[in-house]
Formats: C-alpha cells, structure tokens, sequence
C-alpha cells in the first residue's frame, strides 16, 4: 500500500466522529482507546491531516511517514499528455474570472438534458456501481474484514440517498460549482505538476482544502458527514495486554449502523492496529527497492 492509497485507508478506518480533549491532540494516540479514537475522529472532520497522522501513528512511523514523501512518486505513473492537458484545462476554467456564472451557464442545458436522459436509468446505473464498488471492497487486499463489513453497511446506507438525492437541481447544481470554484481557487494549483511535486506538509493543506470542499457539496446534495461524526459512541468491549477492542456506533442518512475496532498500545500510548500495521507495510515497500538500488550500485562499483 502506497502513501497516497494510505490517505483513503485512513478516511475508511476513520470516518466517523466524536469530541476530545484538547490534551489528547497535543500528542500522539490516545491515553485510552476511546481517547485516541476520539482525537482522529475529531482532526479528521477539521481536515487537519497533518496533526491527525502525527496523532495518529507513533512518531518514529510519522517520521517514515513524511520521509517517505517522495519516495512513492517514482511509483505514480505520469500520465498522459492528454490527461495532463485536460486536467490543466480544468484548472484554468475553474480558476479563470467569472468562472462561477460561465461554468453554470454551460451547466444548465447539459443538466436539463442528462434529466430528461437519465433521470429513470439513474437507480438502476447507481445500483450498478454500488455492486462493482462492493466486488472491489471483498477483493480488496488492504482492507480488514471488519473494515470491509464497515464500508458495506456505509454503502447500503448510502444507495438510497444517492438514488433519490436531487442531482439535477438547477439551484443546488448553482450551489456546487460556486464550492468547486471556491475550492479550486484555494488549491491554487497552477499546472498538474504540483501534484507530483508537493511535499509533504503542502500535500496535508491541499487534503484539507479539497476535504472541506467535498463536504460542502456532499451536503448541498442532502448529506451531512458532519451529522454523521455528531451521532457516534463509543463503547469499550475489551482490554488485554496492549490490545483492545471498542465498539463503535453511529448513524449514517438515518441508518444506525456499528462495527468494531482494535487498538494495539505502544509506549503507553494507543492507536489503530490496522492504520499502524499499513502505515509500516507502506514504509517497507518503499524501502525496498531504494534498498535493491543502493545494493546493485555498490557491485557496479566494485
């Protein structure tokens, strides 16, 4: 699992919300499983990705975290001339003057047609999604049972709100481009090679941004993650010998939904044992093949 991949596992694991202390964000883990729980949850609805890895993993595996950066863009496919060149059009409309009013201008009769296009195929086209997403989710290799049982209740949770939201609201349609150019704005992104070229702390401000914009269009379209992160409890179920288990409990568009969770302590602090054990699997696969090059250089030498 590379870094970038990391991000999504994180959102997976993490998804869901509650208070903390403010004590409890000042250092990495949690002084108890629910406290450390309590914190991600937290730091993740701000958007402040950079605290909550740090609070999140102990710091030696934060410190491979952030050295290991780079390393993974000799992984990352460049793309295409023409992927770059549509992405760079993106980028200019969305940022250009009055893009709000042209973008929305060219929105309007599009939608109108996709409505009178799609608006009976839309349940149908979105239960086969649903269905691809759930054969990707059971065949997945990074994600734990008990996380693949997490993210299919969330998407049974989901199907009917996605079947009935109003996508082709022409006032909320206006809302959404008004938050993407907002957003892009702020990203401020001149061309696509930033993207490969951002270091870590920019990347974290880049997550944030690009999460609170998603949340904002999320909601016009009637779903709250905020409401999700408000209704969730937790309840410890077990603790033995560095390890516990706690029960996690929230709803998600009405529907009460759990699962369960294990914590692993180390150095008295506590923190996620399928986030901790990905986060080290990451840093020795990048290793690895840095290591096999350092090794081949010194027999050419030699």
């Amino acid at each position: 699992m590379r870094l970038r991949h990391a991000m999504p596992m994180l959102l997976a694991a993490l998804l869901l919300g509650a208070c903390h202390g403010k004590d409890e964000t000042a250092q990495e883990g949690g002084s108890t499983p629910q406290a450390a729980l309590q914190a991600s949850f937290d730091l993740l609805r701000a958007g402040d990705f950079d605290r909550l890895w740090k609070q999140a993993l102990p710091p030696a595996d934060y410190a491979n975290l952030r050295a290991d950066w780079r390393l993974q863009q000799r992984d990352m496919p460049p793309g295409s001339a023409r992927d770059r060149a549509r992405l760079d059009q993106a980028l200019h409309e969305l940022t250009g003057p009055d893009a709000e009013h042209r973008l929305y201008a060219e929105l309007q009769p599009k939608l109108a047609a996709m409505e009178r296009q799609y608006r009976d195929q839309l349940p149908v086209l979105i239960s086969v999604g649903e269905a691809v997403l759930k054969s990707g989710i059971a065949q997945s290799r990074t994600l734990s049972d008990a996380q693949k049982t997490q993210l299919d209740g969330a998407l049974d949770a989901l199907l009917p709100w996605a079947q009935q939201a109003p996508w082709f609201d022409q006032a909320r349609a206006k809302q959404a481009v008004g938050v993407a150019v907002a957003t892009a704005r702020q990203l401020d992104l001149k061309d696509p090679g930033q993207l490969h070229a951002m270091d870590f702390d920019a990347s974290m401000a880049k997550y944030a941004v690009a999460w609170g914009g998603l949340k904002q269009v999320l909601a016009i379209y009637g779903l709250s993650v905020d409401d999700a992160f408000d209704s969730v409890k937790l309840t410890p179920l077990a603790k033995d010998n560095g390890r516990a288990v706690v029960k996690i409990d929230y709803t998600l568009l009405g529907k009460r939904l759990s699962t369960e969770t294990v914590l692993v302590q180390e150095n008295g602090r506590w923190y996620s044992e399928d986030l901790l054990r990905n986060a080290r699997r990451s840093h020795r696969q990048l290793q690895q093949p840095a290591a096999a090059g350092s090794a081949a250089s010194a027999v050419a030498q030699d």
